[in-house]
């Protein structure tokens, strides 16, 4: 401990001032992926894209990989006005040493709770804030991060599993229609998903499903 303290001491301030953004950097790298998850739009994203799969009945296809890689670029390009907000209040002014890194934290958070203000839900957040029996916020800088996340990610997976469910009625008609067909043929036998599958396929290609599907996710936000 001591040789750290001295290595500080004897250090260039420069030097020093190197190590601490290096280090808030390596901080906030770790943090990334919980970021990523609970503070943007990827969860709704990728939930929904998930339903699209699991209503078409395609197994893996597409695979895990490129639902998470579509959801992750349609993520940078939904949250790109926030993410060039905190780099322009925040990250710039910091590395600038303009101000100080509590300052910076403050002014980088202020353009999450802008955007998840936006698509929380006054219950939930209301559910936490009264767990925590807290009063209730005048001004958004005055909502806590704990209790803003949380309320933000239970509204975004409702929102996705509303919107999963409009996304399954059409291939629940499909798979009725196929299953009543093949029961007045009688032949129960043969599984009624092998022969909706192909029209299910059809139809979602006919009506040009990824592009209605991601055009609805952009409009949402």
């Amino acid at each position: 401990m001591n040789d750290f303290v001295q290595f500080f001491s004897d250090s260039d301030p420069s030097n020093v001032s190197t190590s601490i953004k290096m280090l808030l950097l390596l901080t906030v790298l770790s943090l990334a992926p919980a970021i990523l998850i609970l503070m943007t739009s990827f969860a709704r994203i990728v939930i929904v894209l998930s339903f699209v799969r699991t209503a078409l009945a395609t197994q893996q296809m597409p695979p895990n990989q490129v639902i998470v890689g579509l959801a992750l670029f349609l993520t940078f390009f939904i949250m790109a006005p926030t993410f060039q907000q905190v780099n322009e209040e925040a990250l710039t002014p910091l590395f600038a040493e303009e101000i100080s890194l509590e300052e910076a934290y403050d002014q980088a958070s202020i353009p999450f709770k802008e955007f998840m203000s936006k698509h929380t839900r006054q219950k939930d957040l209301e559910l936490f804030l009264r767990y925590n029996k807290a009063d209730r916020p005048e001004t958004l800088e005055e909502i806590p991060l704990t209790m803003l996340v949380p309320a933000f990610a239970l509204s975004e997976m409702k929102t996705a599993f509303q919107m999963g469910f409009m996304i399954f009625i059409p291939f629940l008609v499909i798979d009725m229609i196929v299953a009543s067909v093949l029961m007045s043929m009688g032949m129960m036998m043969l599984p009624p998903v092998m022969i909706s599958l192909p029209f299910k396929i059809l139809l979602f290609v006919l009506v040009d499903g990824w592009y209605l599907i991601i055009k609805s996710l952009l409009q949402s936000f």
